[in-house]
């Protein structure tokens, strides 16, 4: 059976507007929207901008107005517009808020298969010597040793593609020897599930947007982890109180720098802070501010453009 031809419906509107927009697009039978808001993205006050690797080009990417986008079968075209734009003008009528432009955009998307489409950007590839990252809805033939991080990509907080995130990987496999484990910023939680799955017993995992502290919740359970891997919402350490043996954070070079120095003081003598998240030109003010917080710096590695530090707290 070939897939169903859709299309695509997008209306311009505002920021105050869009969610009503939204709503009236699933009044109409969408079983979903998307919308694309330049608000959305954290600007400078916020705690995410300091958080987020946020790569220029998706800024760069987001229109200028907002946009609310839904799907619908081609054949419901005709009518849907007219239904549609009388929703609009009883929105515009009412008043209360600048709905913006309402502006109506209907655009042909053939044989796309939505339940399946995505899938085809993520795929298991191994991270590490023994780590295997791995799609939930992938097989994989395990060698022997192999240890597979079950992930589900339809998050966006990472399945472990992105550089920083391969750096760490790679240095967790190569200095972890057991004991209590920090993940400061844990996005999708994989790095701490690395952890469990290499034999911590006791991993803590953080992360300030509530969003990805469910996606990691639900990470740790496809692997099992639950009783290993504690998943916690916070801002940086702020609150924790324990001591740890391994520390990790692949988030941003000026929030390393602030996070190192609090940090040594939450890590066990001989415990090791493994970073990334740090651009090549970063690289000498991140060396430093680990240095002059106390750590001995074992290991840098780069990928691309890309650095990460493997420390020592004496």
């Amino acid at each position: 059976m070939n897939p169903i031809t859709y299309v695509e419906v997008t209306v311009s509107t505002s920021t105050a507007a869009s969610e009503a927009v939204s709503g009236i697009l699933m009044d109409l039978g969408a079983a979903g929207t998307q919308i694309l808001d330049r608000a959305d993205l954290p600007d400078v006050d916020h705690p995410l901008h300091d958080w987020e690797l946020m790569d220029q080009s998706v800024i760069d990417a987001m229109p200028e107005d907002v946009l609310v986008k839904a799907w619908y079968p081609e054949e419901e075209a005709p009518v849907l517009r007219e239904k549609l734009n009388a929703r609009l003008s009883l929105l515009r009528e009412r008043g209360g808020v600048d709905p913006g432009p309402l502006k109506v955009t209907l655009e042909k998307a053939e044989n796309i298969d939505w339940a399946e489409n995505w899938k085809k950007y993520y795929h298991a590839f191994r991270a590490g010597k023994r780590l295997v990252i791995k799609p939930t809805w992938e097989t994989w033939e395990a060698r022997e040793g192999d240890l597979v991080v079950e992930m589900d990509p339809g998050m966006a907080f990472g399945t472990g593609t992105h550089e920083t995130t391969a750096l760490c990987v790679e240095m967790i496999e190569s200095h972890y020897r057991g004991g209590s484990f920090l993940d400061v910023g844990t996005g999708s939680g994989i790095l701490a599930i690395c952890a469990g799955l290499l034999g911590a017993e006791n991993v803590t995992a953080v992360d300030i947007d509530p969003d990805a502290v469910q996606t990691a919740v639900e990470n740790v359970r496809h692997n099992g982890l639950e009783g290993k891997v504690t998943v916690l919402e916070g801002d940086l350490i702020k609150g924790l109180d324990a001591s740890f043996d391994f520390a990790v954070a692949n988030i941003l070079a000026p929030i390393v720098c602030v996070l190192c120095g609090p940090l040594f003081a939450h890590l066990t003598p001989g415990a090791l802070f493994v970073c990334s998240g740090i651009l090549s030109e970063q690289e000498d003010t991140v060396r430093q501010a680990l240095e002059k917080a106390g750590y001995r710096i074992l290991e840098v590695r780069h990928k691309k453009d890309w650095v990460a530090f493997a420390s020592l707290r004496p």
